[in-house]
Parts: structure tokens; C-alpha cells; sequence
């Protein structure tokens, strides 16, 4: 078996300080280090004063595909790999994703450096329900679907994290108090770890006036989740599919009535239904 494997190693979200041990060790005795921005790697590594001996290469989302092969194979000669993104765990909306899954189907090692994640940082200073979240990643940019996105988080009872861009945070808080009222309650995170660090927390309403003129930064999103009896529910949707199937209609024509404005795609329910009807 080969001594190579992949190592994703956890960066610091904004603070150096962060930084574990583990990650200066293997950022100076990797035989190849894939970063999402090769220059802030090497700032990263001045600041943490660790010298990169191995083989930088540039991985990111436009080149990431390419790169998987040429990775494996250095693993599969003997070579640690480890990959970085510019701050916080690779593969959480970042690169890293697609090598992890080759290594797993070619049989290759591969192993994770843990360390700051933005995600857990805004989920406990929000101030929000912590025992149960899911993370949503990036919402869509065009409205349309981020509409439909925010739509699906109307009955959604977890606790929500997702990320924003600056750019498009007083768009989207906006869009939300429209979809999901102005009462839901939310905390907007801003330069988490940084010397400007900030949380704000309020219901949609507030959090919509207050970022209304624009804010700047790396931005995390803390959504509370729904009411139990908010809406309701994908097997509430499916049953009344079945109802109108028994009634005579097509599954899917029933399957598009139903999910109008719901915020749940005719596809979703479409699928929701067959694997109710055959669980196994």
C-alpha cells in the first residue's frame, strides 16, 4: 500500500493565532501543498513562520478538476498532498471535494487536519439553538432561485448556517423577510475571528434595516428555524398528491399542483412520492 495520502488541512478563518501545530507541521514536510490561492498561502505560512518546502500548486474552483489526476498520482508514488483553501475547512464550499471523492474510490488515503470552521464559530455566538443546525452553503444568486431556496427553509426546523457575500447579504435578508416573515430571528456574523469581528443579531426585519446600506467582509448567516407546526410538511405534500392521484390525476401533473408555491420543485415531490410508495 502506498505511504502517500491526502491530508485536508483546516486553516485559520482570519486569526493566525489559530493556527494548530499540526498545520505548521505539515504545511513544512508536505511533498505538495494544493492551495486555493498560492498567495495567501505563502502569507499564511511568513505569519505562522513556516517555510513551504514542498511543491506549491495552485487549486481552485476553475482548475480543480484538472488538478484531481495529477494529485492522485503523486499520492500514489509515496507523496503527502495536503490541500488548503484561503480560511476554514477544504470541501465546505471550497475546494476539495472532488479529490476526497477520487481518493475514496481509487482506494487512497486520505485524512483530515481539523481546525476553525466559520460555520461552528457563528452557530455559537448567534445566540440561536445549537443542538440541532444544518449548513446551506452559499444561496443562489439569481433571485428566482434564491427565492425558491428561501422558500425550502420556511418549515426547515433546524438551525440554518450559510454564507453570503457581502454583496448580495442586504439582497437576500431582504428577499427572506418577504418568504419568511420579519419575526423569524437571525445573527449576521461578519470578519469572525478578526480585529473587526461583529455579530449582529435581531429578527429578518431588523437585520434587513440594518445592513441595508451594505456591509463589508467575510459574512456567515445564522437563520432559527421554523415552528414545528410552521407550514407543511413533505409528507404532508406527498398525501395530498396521493389524494388527488386517487382522484384521478397524473402523478406528475398532481405532483406540479401540488408543489406550486410551496418552495418544494415538482421534481423533489415527484421523487418524495415514489420512495414513500417503495421505502426500500
Amino acid at each position: 500500500m502506498t505511504s502517500g495520502r491526502v491530508v485536508l488541512a483546516a486553516t485559520p478563518i482570519g486569526n493566525p493565532g489559530d493556527a494548530s501545530d499540526r498545520l505548521r507541521e505539515v504545511l513544512a514536510t508536505a511533498d505538495v501543498v494544493a492551495a486555493e490561492d498560492t498567495r495567501r498561502l505563502r502569507a499564511l505560512a511568513a505569519a505562522l513562520g513556516v517555510t513551504v518546502h514542498g511543491r506549491v500548486m495552485s487549486f481552485y474552483e476553475h482548475n480543480e478538476a484538472g488538478r484531481v489526476p495529477q494529485l492522485l498520482d503523486r499520492v500514489r508514488a509515496g507523496d503527502v498532498v495536503a490541500v488548503v483553501t484561503d480560511a476554514g475547512m477544504p470541501a465546505v464550499s471550497d475546494p476539495g471535494y472532488s479529490l476526497t471523492l477520487a481518493c475514496i474510490e481509487a482506494g487512497l488515503p486520505v485524512t483530515c487536519l481539523p481546525g476553525p470552521s466559520a460555520v461552528t464559530t457563528a452557530l455559537v455566538l448567534s445566540g440561536l439553538p445549537v443542538d440541532r443546525f444544518c449548513f446551506d452553503g452559499f444561496p443562489p444568486r439569481r433571485a428566482g432561485r434564491r427565492r425558491t431556496w428561501l422558500a425550502r427553509l420556511a418549515t426547515e426546523e433546524r438551525t440554518c448556517v450559510f454564507f453570503e457575500s457581502p454583496h448580495r447579504l442586504a439582497e437576500t435578508l431582504a428577499e427572506a423577510v418577504e418568504v419568511l416573515g420579519p419575526d423569524r430571528r437571525a445573527a449576521v456574523c461578519r470578519e469572525l475571528t478578526k480585529t473587526y469581528e461583529e455579530v449582529l443579531r435581531g429578527t429578518l426585519a431588523e437585520l434587513a434595516e440594518r445592513t441595508a446600506g451594505g456591509v463589508l467582509g467575510e459574512i456567515v448567516v445564522v437563520l432559527e428555524g421554523a415552528a414545528a407546526d410552521a407550514g407543511e410538511t413533505v409528507e404532508d405534500l406527498v398525501a395530498s398528491v396521493e389524494d388527488r392521484v386517487a382522484g384521478g390525476e397524473r402523478l406528475k401533473e398532481a405532483c406540479a399542483a401540488v408543489a406550486e408555491g410551496t418552495g418544494v420543485s415538482r421534481r423533489e415531490l415527484y421523487q418524495a412520492v415514489l420512495d414513500a410508495r417503495d421505502p426500500a
